[in-house]
């Protein structure tokens, strides 16, 4: 079952049973409680939610702080995969994604990303040292909307950011 399906089987029995507990959702869809706590927690969050995928945590924390000051709900990922796991269950507005990991790096991320339906207008930034114009290229070729080097001006980041939502109608 994706995450859509589920968000909306959980808004299904609610409407039936405004009463109706987590634990009883749970076992009707078959999804643990703390995900269903989870989703109907972020039912009534109407914050833009930014996925951040980066493998550093010297680069990642700060950020993460820096957006959640701004009032922007921030979810993280260490790696590829795990960014893909987390766009799939959280489907955020914009995903701001590192190209040097390890394992998957971050184009083959953006390329699966932009393959899934649910996923496949989410804005993506890139984040990377890479600053030749042949990897912008490429960045931009698999889909990714936007692309900033680092080090990055977090001015100019959270402008860009602002301007990706405004793009999509959600700011």
């Amino acid at each position: 079952m994706n995450s859509d399906s589920i968000d909306y089987r959980i808004l299904e029995l609610i409407k039936k049973d405004s009463n109706i507990s987590n634990n009883e959702i749970s076992k009707i869809i078959g999804v643990p409680e703390n995900e269903i706590a989870a989703r109907i927690r972020n039912f009534s969050d109407t914050r833009p939610k930014i996925l951040i995928v980066d493998d550093e945590m010297d680069s990642l924390l700060p950020l993460k702080r820096s957006l959640e000051r701004e009032n922007y709900k921030v979810v993280e990922a260490y790696n590829g995969q795990e960014g893909l796991r987390k766009a799939a269950a959280e489907i955020p507005d914009i995903i701001l994604l590192d190209l040097m990991m390890p394992g998957m790096d971050g184009y083959e991320v953006c390329n699966r990303l932009k393959k899934e339906t649910a996923l496949k207008n989410t804005q993506i930034i890139m984040l990377t040292a890479k600053d030749e114009v042949g990897d912008k290229v490429r960045g931009l070729d698999l889909g990714a909307d936007d692309y900033v080097t680092k080090p990055f001006n977090l001015s100019e980041l959270k402008a860009r950011i602002k301007t990706a939502l405004r793009r999509t109608r959600n700011l």
